[in-house]
């Protein structure tokens, strides 16, 4: 039988010495924008049911849509679509076997970040 005396030794060690690295933070963050468009995209389908039940409903939709609250999912929601975007062409980049070296894999995480928020910021500008 095994000794399952372990002493001191801490249940998870990795939790005090791991730390954080881009390519892991922003494939994460992909999962997660990807279910928070999910959530706007609800939003934007009410929306536009609202409009087609009448006119005290799409009051209320609109209200919801047009407040801060929906301009902040909106705008969010444009940053999560940019940066879903480049995490995908991330993904297709490494599909053919390239950029997986450090150096390189660390470079795209900035560039997937940093891109998603010129895009959002100019593609903001742009619709205004």
């Amino acid at each position: 039988m095994a000794d399952v005396n372990r002493g001191d030794r801490p249940l998870s060690p990795h939790l005090t010495i791991y730390r954080p690295q881009w390519t892991s933070m922003t494939s994460i963050l992909t999962r997660i924008t990807g279910n928070a468009l999910i959530v706007a995209s609800l939003m934007i389908v009410w929306w536009f049911l609202a409009a087609s039940y009448g006119e005290d409903y799409f009051a209320t939709a609109n209200a919801v849509l047009t407040s801060w609250f929906g301009d902040l999912v909106l705008f969010g929601s444009l940053w999560a679509i940019w940066y879903h975007f480049l995490a995908g062409l991330r993904h297709l980049y490494w599909d053919s076997g390239r950029g997986f070296d450090l150096d390189e894999a660390q470079k795209l995480a900035y560039g997937v970040v940093g891109g998603s928020i010129v895009l959002t910021i100019l593609t903001a500008l742009a619709l205004q």
